[in-house]
């Protein structure tokens, strides 16, 4: 697999050599990662570098084993062949209160109907950091406060979960993870259920971020937009990674999802037509 071209979320680009004798270091990676689910194999020998700082999307069809990965790679399940690792430690030997310090995790099926306000459900995202006995702080709350603003639900914030919209839940659980104050993000498509406004500023948020982010998409489009680095998986193998330019190429758009494509290079980024 291809050594990544970006090395942060600037998007400047990382001359060749320089590459070779200075690679950036990767936060999250997964080595000859293989899933089963009983007969089935959704990922096989998958290999994979998450770098620091960077953007990092995750594209392919229904059924590709982008999700199987990605739990792997947030440390929610352990690969059955190959390992994965955070910083270069095996995430099998980290501890569930040490790796949610480091890593957030949001994935597609969320419980919505919690008795909840937002501010409480951010609030107890910050449980991590502290000991089972120990109260909120003002450290916390500040925190939370910030976040709420950040991601524009300062308004909401004492509304309760189970009297929100789809995307308003969404966001709440996207802000839930940035409050968790890790430095990595994983998400499974955080984009459901939000608008094309809400898209474009939660996508921007993360990408202009600190934090680094890997982050299930199914809009190519958006992959392209705000992804320094794109990775394609189909039928559980990695089939191209690098920058969206490297990866979004028409025909292996069309043999991975089965539709036509048509690629516009615009403002320095492609842009994919679909179908007819």
């Amino acid at each position: 697999m291809p050594e990544p071209d970006e090395s942060g979320k600037s998007g400047t680009a990382v001359a060749a050599a320089t590459t070779r004798t200075r690679a950036p270091s990767a936060r999250l990676e997964a080595i000859g990662v293989t899933v089963r689910h009983g007969t089935t194999t959704a990922v096989q020998r998958a290999d994979l570098r998450v770098v620091a700082g960077a953007t990092t999307g995750l594209v392919g069809p229904n059924g590709s084993g982008k999700t199987s990965l990605l739990r792997v790679l947030a440390g929610l399940a352990r690969p059955d062949e190959g390992v994965a690792r955070l910083d270069g430690i095996d995430l099998g030997e980290v501890r569930d209160r040490d790796r949610a310090r480091r890593v957030a995790y949001v994935g597609q099926v969320e419980n919505g109907d919690a008795p909840f306000t937002a501010r409480q459900i951010l609030t107890l995202g910050r449980a991590c950091l502290r000991r089972d006995w120990e109260r909120t702080t003002r450290g916390d709350a500040h925190a939370v406060e910030v976040v709420l603003e950040r991601m524009g639900l300062t308004g909401l914030a004492d509304r309760r979960l189970d009297a929100m919209s789809g995307g308003e839940r969404q966001r709440v659980l996207i802000a839930r993870a940035l409050a968790q104050g890790a430095d990595t993000l994983v998400l499974d498509e955080p984009t459901n259920h939000l608008d094309v406004a809400h898209q474009q500023h939660v996508l921007g948020l993360l990408h202009d971020g600190p934090e680094t982010v890997l982050v299930v998409l199914h809009d190519l489009d958006l992959a392209a937009a705000f992804c320094d680095r794109v990775v394609m998986l189909d039928a559980g193998r990695i089939v191209a990674a690098g920058t969206p330019g490297e990866v979004l190429d028409p025909a292996r758009v069309e043999q991975v999802y089965g539709v036509r494509a048509r690629r516009l290079d615009l403002a320095d980024r492609p842009h994919l037509v679909l179908g007819r």
